[in-house]
């Protein structure tokens, strides 16, 4: 069955008025009335993380993998104090919206890694949710101050790099929580985190001003109140070495009934949903 992908752009409502957000469909043709799975990335990441799971999950599902605003290929904001839970919670909400004008389906699968596991978990905690099932890419309601300290010595930078090749050593190095990348996942990760400016610098895919999130960060984040409400069936993913989600704070989650659980080995925060195991896992939790 061929794989179709075509990337589309929407206008959301922001503080500063209409955006463009940019989102990709995937799917085969045996899945034109396929159930949605929705994939939105971590804190300075692009759509593109989910190229291959998306690819793999096209059998099952409508994919739609985004860039939240400030990202990839989506309008970015000129006031930084715009970033922010209720506007990225606000504009998938739109989406949503859109998806179910356009494709008549107005319950949503989600998978979101860290930020966007985040997003569908404040989602999916309304009464009124369309998720029915829910993957969180090594992230929870208790989020420890120290892990965010560390993404936040880097968000807030731009950095200009001469070549390719340096913008893949700079994300070996800020990424290493991935997991064990081939060279070239690495490669085309790098091919789709940055881009040429005017005066040939390769520069990030990210609004650095997104790191306005972590002004004023003291200590840790507990979202156990929002935690509670879900009701749909969950699986958690963890790197074994996450600085974000701990094993005990996992070992919390899984308190909760429905709650699923899985660790990859030789990874941190967060698995790059790239190897056999993880892709298996999500498409076994999804499917079955």
């Amino acid at each position: 069955m061929a794989l179709e992908t075509h990337t589309h752009f929407y206008g959301v409502e922001t503080p500063e008025g209409r955006k463009q957000l940019a989102f990709q469909m995937w799917q085969r043709s045996a899945s034109a009335a396929a159930p949605i799975l929705i994939c939105v990335h971590g804190l300075t990441r692009n759509r593109h993380d989910f190229d291959e799971i998306a690819s793999a999950l096209a059998s099952h599902y409508r994919v739609v993998t985004v860039d939240m605003i400030g990202r990839g290929d989506s309008d970015w904001l000129s006031d930084p104090t715009h970033y922010g839970y209720p506007l990225y919670i606000s504009i998938m909400q739109q989406l949503m919206a859109h998806l179910a004008d356009i494709t008549g389906e107005d319950r949503f699968d989600w998978l979101g890694t860290s930020m966007g596991g985040l997003i569908g978990m404040m989602i999916a905690a309304s009464p009124a949710t369309q998720i029915d099932r829910l993957v969180l890419n090594d992230i929870g309601p208790e989020i420890p101050v120290a892990g965010l300290k560390r993404l936040a010595d880097y968000v807030g930078q731009a950095p200009a790099f001469s070549s390719l090749g340096e913008v893949e050593d700079y994300l070996r190095v800020i990424a290493a929580g991935f997991g064990q990348l081939s060279d070239a996942q690495w490669r085309t990760m790098a091919t789709h985190a940055a881009r040429k400016d005017e005066s040939g610098n390769w520069r990030l895919t990210y609004d650095p001003a997104i790191s306005n999130a972590f002004d004023g960060l003291s200590e840790d984040i507990d979202l156990t109140g929002t935690w509670k409400l879900l009701s749909c069936p969950v699986l958690v993913i963890r790197g074994e070495q996450s600085d974000l989600l701990t094993e005990e704070g996992l070992a919390r989650m899984c308190e909760r009934q429905n709650t699923y659980h899985v660790t990859i080995p030789n990874a941190g925060h967060a698995p790059a949903l790239l190897s056999d195991e993880e892709i298996s896992a999500v498409r076994d939790f999804l499917t079955t």
